[in-house]
């Protein structure tokens, strides 16, 4: 499985692969040389990947969505939900 972690999450992409994902970093490609500086060559470089994205971004994340490119979207809700989860653990025993 291959996975493209967006800027904002740069160093994600070695945590994945030690998981075993194939997993590539938008931050480190632009300093290789592709050019990923828009939202939409980013989609653009996923799709013709076969990349799932990972992004934080809600503008990328949408448009994933109308494109059918598969995308995890760590947005703010997403991410509140995660808080809560975690907050749930420390609840009165």
């Amino acid at each position: 499985m291959k996975v493209l972690v967006d800027e904002m999450y740069d160093g994600f992409d070695t945590k994945l692969k030690e998981f075993g994902y194939d997993a590539f970093s938008v931050k480190k490609l632009i300093a290789e040389g592709k050019k990923l500086s828009s939202d939409y060559s980013v989609i653009k470089y996923a799709h013709e990947n076969g990349m799932i994205v990972v992004t934080e971004d809600v503008e990328i994340g949408n448009a994933c969505k109308e494109n059918d490119i598969r995308c995890v979207l760590l947005d703010s809700e997403t991410m509140f939900r995660i808080i809560l989860e975690e907050l749930s653990k420390y609840k009165e025993r």
